[in-house]
């Protein structure tokens, strides 16, 4: 069960939701060069290039997390903060969320990447419908603890990335009340790498408030 605290013209509440579907979209830049750029920096890494823009993954509603800790398997994945569209009975409300994965598994295959790692999401709601219209001008960013040192990870507006409405139509089909949308993401600062603790922030400049999550990182061995 995920906990939010809804910010809106409508006032503040608190709302209780189990997810029923989680959606991963990726590759939803906008801009063709920079999308070029992410596509090639996991192909470094050996992950295969997509075989169209944007592509949308099932996950299991049970990989949505809130928890501090977040325990993988070996010292192969990463996170990469993204906004994430959440749908209500009332309407589409606005999150920010990891897509983190594991980067040995995703040269495998990118679907069995996406599900192996649980997806943190955070615990503030925007309404949607109030930042359509400067959705462009949204910020979002990262950082990471890598080698002790917690360094700029991400940084970038969300003008770089496709919007919901444009996500949700190439999608296909409506989100159904319980869906859970993770929207892309941006390339990082230095290139992708792991860490132990990553931290997450998006600051909405018009209407001048910011949300922001943050998790730690627990490796575990692998055993042959």
């Amino acid at each position: 069960m995920l906990e939010f605290d809804r910010h809106s013209a409508r006032g503040r509440d608190r709302i209780s939701l189990a997810p029923e579907a989680l959606v991963v979209a990726g590759w939803t830049g906008r801009d063709e060069a920079a999308l070029r750029h992410h596509i090639e920096e996991l192909a470094a890494i050996g992950v295969p290039r997509p075989s169209s823009v944007p592509v949308f993954y099932r996950n299991s509603a049970r990989n949505v997390t809130q928890g501090a800790v977040l325990e993988v398997l070996g010292p192969d994945t990463s996170g990469e903060v993204e906004p994430v569209v959440v749908a209500l009975a009332d309407g589409l409300w606005l999150s920010l969320g990891s897509d983190h994965t594991d980067r040995k598994a995703e040269t495998i295959g990118i679907a069995l990447s996406k599900q192996l790692c649980l997806k943190p999401i955070g615990r503030t709601l925007w309404l949607l419908t109030e930042i359509a219209g400067h959705w462009d001008q949204i910020e979002l960013r990262a950082f990471a603890t890598i080698d002790g040192k917690r360094v700029p990870y991400q940084d970038g507006k969300l003008a770089a990335m496709r919007t919901p409405a444009d996500l949700i139509a190439r999608y296909g089909r409506e989100l159904a009340a319980n869906t859970v949308m993770f929207c892309g993401t941006f390339a990082a600062i230095g290139g992708i790498r792991p860490a132990t603790r990553f931290e997450m922030e998006m600051h909405d400049p018009v209407l001048k408030r910011s949300m922001s999550h943050a998790y730690d990182i627990r490796v575990l061995p692998v055993i042959s």
